[in-house]
This record gives C-alpha cells, sequence and structure tokens, in this order.
C-alpha cells in the first residue's frame, strides 16, 4: 500500500512565523496594544480569520465587520512585504535532504496548510516541483484541528488516511492529523507536541531509516 507524506509548511519547512509576528505585532501597535512574541505562539496552525479574532481579544478591542475585513487585509498586505525576498536560505536545515529522498522514491508528497500564500512561497524558496498536491487557506473551510486540510490532502494524492504521515509543528495541527487517523510526527518542543506520536526538535533529527520505517510498516 502507498504511503503519502503531508507536510505543514509555517515551522517545518520555513520559518515564516517571525513574519506572522512582525505583522500581526505591526497591527497591534496601530491598534494601541503590545503583541508579544509568547502570544505569537496561540497563533500556530491557526486561520487568519481565527488569529485577528485572538489578537482583539488580547487587545480588548472590538471591531465592525468593515474594521475587521479591512484589518484582515492589511495584515496580510504587510506579511506579503516581508516575504517578498525569501529564498532558499529560508528553508530549515535538511528539509530538501526528505524531500530528495521521497522524490527518488516516489513517494506522494503534499502541503497542508493553514496559509493562503503557501505556494508562491514554496516557489520563492524553490521546492514548488516536490510537491504532488498542494491544499491551503484556499481551499479548507474548516481550520485545524479539524482534519479537513490532511484527509482532502490525502485524497488529492489518491491515498487513504490511515496510510498517511503529517509532519507539523503546531498542537491544533497534530490533533488534526491524529483525528484524521493519520501518523503525527512533532516537529518542535516535545512536551507541548505530547500529542504527536513522534517528536523531533527539527529535521536534522530524523535519519532516512526513520523514513523508509515509516513507508515500509
Amino acid at each position: 500500500m502507498t504511503k503519502g507524506i503531508i507536510f505543514d509548511l509555517d515551522g517545518v519547512i520555513v520559518d515564516t512565523a517571525k513574519y506572522h509576528y512582525l505583522a500581526w505585532k505591526k497591527l497591534a501597535n496601530e491598534l494601541g496594544f503590545e503583541f508579544t512574541k509568547a502570544q505569537n505562539e496561540l497563533f500556530k496552525g491557526v486561520s487568519r480569520k481565527r488569529c485577528l479574532e485572538i489578537l482583539l481579544e488580547i487587545g480588548n478591542r472590538e471591531a465592525t465587520q468593515e474594521e475587521f475585513d479591512s484589518w484582515m487585509i492589511e495584515k496580510n498586505v504587510d506579511y506579503l512585504k516581508y516575504i517578498e525576498n525569501m529564498d532558499a536560505s529560508e528553508i530549515l536545515p535538511d528539509v530538501p535532504k526528505i524531500l530528495e529522498f521521497l522524490k527518488q522514491n516516489n513517494i506522494p508528497i503534499a502541503l497542508g496548510s493553514a496559509s493562503k500564500n503557501a505556494q508562491p512561497i514554496l516557489e520563492k524558496v524553490g521546492l514548488l516541483h516536490y510537491f504532488d498536491a498542494i491544499v491551503d487557506g484556499n481551499n479548507v473551510t474548516k481550520a485545524k484541528p479539524d482534519p479537513e486540510v490532511f484527509l482532502l490532502a490525502a485524497k488529492q494524492l489518491g491515498v487513504n488516511a490511515d496510510d498517511c504521515i503529517v509532519f507539523e509543528d503546531a498542537v491544533a495541527g497534530v490533533e488534526a492529523a491524529n483525528a484524521a487517523k493519520m501518523i503525527s510526527i512533532g516537529i518542535g518542543d516535545k512536551d507541548i507536541l505530547s500529542e504527536a506520536q513522534f517528536n523531533f526538535r527539527d529535521f536534522t533529527e530524523i535519519s532516512i531509516e526513520f523514513i523508509e520505517g515509516l513507508i515500509k510498516n
């Protein structure tokens, strides 16, 4: 039975969290309050709409629908400015090694991300050609921890959900993978991502032998 591999984007393949943070911080400052890096952790794996809702809760601010929509657009415009100059140097360590191994062995690869800018980011860093399917915030109606993004990715790969392996750096993403009955691999702090079936600090800790074992079993 063919296995399928699904990667989250932010914090797994590239570290764009810092650019999201800068854009949200700029908006928060314009609205008259501070937004810390610790608070930014609440935004991992979360849709832009939900992020703005959380931001307004942090700042104890209310918004009309018109203001809400305008701030969503403003944040994204600022974020796009930050990522405009991204290149291959932004790829997290040893990610290309794993992608290359999977490609050479004809293992289907998908992206499953809340980002609505996933495809342009993959293009900028030179990794787009590795992916057989891209499911992002433009394709789904339910945010993680709902498993929709991963189930749709499996469908596009033509692989059963329980034959998929997901790499995630967010609690909501791990919960979504588990809900989809997929193998969940946490990338980051194992204490935070304790619900993942396997945990690694980053891809430098993941051997080709480990990937081979997952694919064969």
